[in-house]
């Protein structure tokens, strides 16, 4: 990882210019240009450091509907039902792990009745049961995780 993409990741956490000419404010506050700001973002997502650019919204207070997601993938369709979740619009993001559910993922949708259809598609698409687990309680924790220089 070089300066720049040091630079990005220790300043994009926590928040990011509301206005015009957002890549421009970060540019003046890193001491780059804003092209190269621009295109250092492109490249961290390119090599994999950031998975997603974009913003966070409430999908509740916006009348939608979200659950956490999970099924019991046999290891050897591990790649093959993640690849059919991932084809989901409505799939966030997607993740592994070392337990019976191995499979984790966040559903998004319109309202209820929709998210439950989501369900439905992707238990029909894997042949595999899809467990919901809506959220009961909202927490906030903001994470900043400091890259330091080499």
């Amino acid at each position: 990882m070089n300066k720049l993409e040091r630079d990005l990741i220790n300043n994009l956490q926590g928040g990011f210019p509301i206005c015009a000419h957002p890549f421009q404010v970060l540019a003046d506050r890193l001491g780059y240009d804003e092209e190269t700001i621009i295109d250092g973002v492109k490249n961290l997502i390119a090599d994999g450091y950031v998975s997603r650019f974009g913003p966070l919204y409430n999908t509740e207070r916006l009348g939608g509907a979200v659950t956490l997601a999970a099924i019991a993938v046999p290891s050897d369709r591990f790649d093959e039902v993640a690849e059919q979740v991932n084809a989901f619009d409505e799939v966030a993001h997607n993740y592994a792990r070392e337990d019976a559910l191995n499979m984790w993922f966040v559903i998004l949708a319109e309202d209820e009745k929709k998210l439950q259809h989501v369900i439905t598609r992707i238990e029909n698409a894997t042949g595999l049961q899809v467990l919901s687990f809506p959220k009961e309680r909202e927490y906030f924790l903001e994470l900043h995780l400091e890259v330091p220089d080499q």
